[in-house]
């Protein structure tokens, strides 16, 4: 067994691909220094042409990413705030997602997004800590969220493999984890859930972070409740199949999910299970409100997000 940090899990995918495939390169806000930890080392390794530092337009870049993508490249483009995504969503949602499409698939455009630090930053205020990956996958952008390191090097080996843009949103609550992981790495295919714990009574399909809150939960109440524990990894495309046979399972259905509340992926999941499931209770969701924007003080920044008591609450809920 060998411990592997997540930060380390994203940069060592990196310097992989780009080993593997020159088409791969860099682009972002001082990537040549690695500010974020996710570029380290690659401009050393792989210079200039390839490890590219982009003037502060966001808006700029991305476009450059398409360009390039349709022109041969690989591109990774590195966001360092989330909320930066709002910016270049026209860039992304509407020109290189679609231009494969418009095309009839005569033009590809391979864009990796990677946003290292999404989500609530611990006092960092409300223009720092949106974790949109919601507005993604609602738009049919392929959409990842892992939650561990294994799965953070996989799913971004696949990203950038695949001939579509895809958006890859590591939580900055996960930034600082390590997993103990055995044997050599691989790419983790798109749209293919993890069930990190087998259960009997309730099924819990957690994202991101809240995966290890889940699993928490999840081992706390054991006297209470088998509690299967399901992390989606692909926010789009989703495996229902996984979801569906772990929920059709135990019956019940509880999805913590660290977005608002209003059209988010935890009310995508429940109203999947409201159609297609064969529950013996009513479902329920652990979010973040409606139209939450996360407030400067850190004790209202915890306050907001979804946590071990509000999950362990909807548990005991689907259980009665």
């Amino acid at each position: 067994m060998a411990a592997l940090a997540y930060i380390t899990a994203l940069n060592q995918a990196l310097h992989d691909e780009m080993a593997r495939d020159d088409r791969v390169c860099v682009f972002g806000e001082d990537v040549r220094i690695g500010l974020t930890q996710v570029a380290k080392g690659l401009h050393e390794r792989f210079g200039d042409g390839r490890v590219v530092d982009t003037p502060l337009s966001e808006q700029a870049f991305t476009s450059l990413a398409t360009g390039a993508a349709m022109a041969g490249q690989r591109p990774v483009v590195e966001y360092q705030i989330p909320s930066l995504l709002y910016l270049v969503f026209e860039q992304i949602a509407n020109q290189a997602h679609k231009f494969s499409l418009m095309t009839g698939g005569q033009v590809e455009v391979p864009v990796t997004y990677l946003v290292p630090g999404s989500g609530s930053r611990s006092g960092m205020a409300g223009q720092h800590s949106d974790h949109p990956y919601s507005l993604f996958a609602h738009v049919g952008i392929k959409t990842v969220l892992p939650a561990t390191a294994s799965d953070a090097y996989g799913l971004l080996l696949s990203a950038v493999r695949d001939p579509d843009p895809v958006a890859v949103f590591a939580p900055s609550a996960l930034m600082g984890t390590v997993e103990e992981v055995s044997g050599e790495l691989g790419p983790v295919p798109l749209g293919s859930a993890r069930i990190h714990r087998t259960g009997e009574d309730v099924t819990v399909v957690a994202t991101g972070q809240c995966v290890h809150v889940a699993l928490a939960v999840a081992e706390a109440m054991a006297d209470e409740a088998s509690i299967e524990v399901v992390d989606p990894r692909t926010i789009y495309p989703v495996d229902w199949e996984t979801i569906r046979a772990s929920a059709e399972k135990t019956g019940r259905l509880v999805v913590i999910d660290d977005a608002n509340r209003m059209c988010g992926f935890g009310g995508e999941v429940l109203a999947t299970a409201a159609e297609q499931f064969d529950l013996t209770a009513r479902p329920r969701r652990v979010t973040r409100p409606d139209g939450a924007v996360i407030p400067y003080a850190l004790v209202l920044d915890q306050a907001l997000l979804p946590d071990a008591a509000q999950l362990t609450d909807a548990i005991r809920a689907v259980l009665k």
